[in-house]
């Protein structure tokens, strides 16, 4: 009686056999690296060495750069300590001690060279130039909080960054944040965060993951209301513009509501539009937590007293036209006595002016600057909502900019910039 199998019994060929070693040698072992503190030696000071070395840093690695030459960020990282750079060829002694080799040239002589002397001391090296030559792979990486995920993909980058790029996306739309918590996560905290100037899609990576992760958040009128619309189910939201009494008390009310929010244990966002700082009384909420003990998380907004005029084709600095820009709140006449801006001084300025909330006291401002010798054909621009997808904007001149804005309808929220900036790019 004869035995049947369903796998091949007979020999394979010497090309199978090799087909099937290189299979398996392009088969890597994930791992991820402790490198804090360990020594990390990256050959090649060009465009490769650029991108990978601040993963590295990041990973609290001892980098040391072995190149006759690099580029301006990689010489600002050794200027600034960050790395050091060894201005000279490589050797093979360079490896003493290595934990880690990147190889980032292109020559293949030279990288083989290196990857020799890697090999010879058993330290894992990572090629640029030939990754079938390489016995270590550096994957496509996204990070989102601290979830790290690495993507090798047989070693095809392109693949890598495509299943990268969805997995970045997937993290991005989940509540992984909020429903695998870490020991060191945000309750008990609050943050500061800047929504940005209108788009949502211009809230900061970092400001958008906490957002996510939220227990209760504190909205102003002024923050994309699609951020709102992206928050889960039993995230308690508080709308910042509808807290009663005045100003004064408003105020009050909302630093008394993030501390309450927080002594009980709940992670709380108090979303801003723009940038906390930037007259958007951060500061004080800030200082209201810290005195009641809550700790406080800041994330930077892009502003909108640049990016409003950028959206609207009007750059604040211009090489040959400005080399300064001021930023100024003009909730307050010019003749209030309340106001801290020096009105006759900014007139004198040549670079730009960028006035927020300043629509209404527009015609004072104007009067102003003029009567204190900003000549009446300055360039000046009124953009409305910025980065929006109702965004206005008109260009007109000092002397006839408050009747142009009354004519067009222009309401706020509002940026005016003042200066030659403003027909730059017209």
């Amino acid at each position: 009686m004869s035995l049947l199998s369903t796998q091949p019994v007979w020999p394979r060929s010497e090309r199978a056999v090799v087909d099937d070693v290189s299979a398996n040698a392009e088969r890597p072992y994930p791992v991820g690296l402790l490198l804090d503190g360990r020594r990390v030696l990256v050959v090649g000071g060009g465009a490769v060495a650029t991108r990978r070395i601040p993963a590295l840093l990041d990973a609290g690695a001892d980098v040391v750069l072995v190149s006759p030459e690099v580029t301006p960020a990689l010489h600002g990282l050794a200027e600034a300590g960050r790395i050091r750079w060894v201005a000279r060829g490589f050797e093979a002694s360079d490896v003493d001690d290595a934990w880690l080799v990147h190889v980032a040239v292109d020559d293949p002589v030279a990288a083989e060279q290196v990857s020799a002397a890697a090999l010879a001391q058993r330290v894992f090296c990572v090629r640029a130039d030939d990754r079938h030559a390489a016995t270590a792979w550096t994957p496509a990486t996204t990070r989102h909080g601290a979830v790290t995920v690495g993507v090798t993909a047989g070693g095809d980058p392109r693949r890598a960054m495509a299943v990268r790029d969805a997995i970045h996306a997937l993290l991005a739309a989940s509540p992984v944040d909020s429903e695998v918590r870490d020991p060191n996560d945000h309750r008990g905290t609050v943050a500061l965060v800047g929504a940005g100037p209108g788009d949502p899609e211009l809230i900061t990576v970092k400001g958008r993951r906490l957002l996510g992760a939220a227990d209760v958040v504190v909205a102003d009128r002024l923050a994309p209301g699609l951020l709102l619309d992206e928050l889960r189910p039993e995230v308690e939201l508080i709308d910042a513009s509808k807290i009663p009494y005045g100003p004064a008390r408003t105020q009050e009310e909302i630093n008394r509501l993030l501390v309450s929010h927080a002594q009980a244990g709940r992670f709380v966002v108090r979303l801003k539009g723009g940038d906390p700082f930037v007259f958007g009384r951060g500061g004080e909420e800030l200082l209201a937590c810290a005195e009641a003990g809550v700790p406080v998380v800041v994330v930077p907004g892009v502003t909108s007293a640049v990016a409003a005029p950028a959206a609207a084709g009007i750059p604040v600095t211009h090489r040959g036209v400005a080399h300064e820009f001021v930023v100024v709140s003009g909730h307050i006449p010019p003749d209030h006595p309340d106001s801290l801006v020096d009105w006759p001084a900014l007139a004198q300025l040549r670079g730009s002016l960028v006035i927020l909330m300043g629509l209404r006291n527009l015609a004072s401002i104007v009067a102003a600057l003029l009567t204190a010798g900003r000549v009446g054909n300055t360039p000046v621009a009124v953009v409305q909502e910025g980065t929006t997808a109702v965004q206005r904007s008109l260009v007109s001149t000092l002397d006839a900019v408050v009747a142009d804005t009354v004519a067009a309808g222009i309401r706020p929220p509002a940026v005016v910039v003042v200066g030659d900036v403003v027909r730059v790019l017209q």
